[in-house]
């Protein structure tokens, strides 16, 4: 299993445990965050960047798919038109550790953490979020506004992964 970490940051030479801020998730022990291979697509856009991603998952219905899919593709990553030129802009830093500390944190999303300080075994730099994405197999969609989107995937059987709708077009839930 590879782990990731994708930073705009290039000069990151240790992941020091924090505190989480999520009130779902128990604040007592600092963890280090990490992605899997799979869900490595959902954090290729600029730090925060409004996006829903989504993929057909064992649950997912026929149905399903042919709703949210425009072509071979089963996992999309949907952003909004005004982050286009930053999406061009932005060079990504993908940092991979040692998956030895690191446990399952939730299986949708692909996240994993360590309660260590965890040092980067590789470093892969990204001028090209855009042409990453395309490499990886996924759907890119530029829409106007997320909500509906996010709305629509949420009553759906997909896998999916909303980050960052605090920045997106007014309209939706309250974040």
């Amino acid at each position: 299993m590879k782990l990731f970490h994708v930073s705009e940051k290039p000069d990151i030479i240790r992941f020091i445990p924090r505190i989480p801020l999520r009130d779902d998730i128990d604040n007592s022990k600092g963890l280090v965050w990490a992605i899997d291979e799979q869900h490595l697509p959902n954090f290729l856009t600029p730090r925060e960047c409004p996006r829903v991603t989504y993929r057909a998952g064992e649950n997912t219905t026929e149905a399903d798919i042919a709703k949210f899919f425009s072509s071979y593709c089963r996992h999309c990553v949907a952003i909004e038109h005004k982050w286009y030129d930053k999406m061009r802009e932005t060079t990504l830093y993908i940092y991979q550790f040692d998956p030895s500390h690191f446990y399952l944190q939730d299986k949708i999303a692909g996240y994993y953490v360590s309660e260590y300080t965890e040092f980067p075994i590789a470093k892969t730099q990204i001028n090209d979020l855009f042409g990453e994405l395309f490499k990886t197999g996924s759907e890119i969609r530029m829409v106007d506004n997320l909500w509906p989107m996010a709305d629509a995937v949420v009553n759906s059987t997909l896998e999916y992964s909303i980050c960052d709708m605090a920045n997106a077009q007014p309209g939706g839930w309250q974040v």
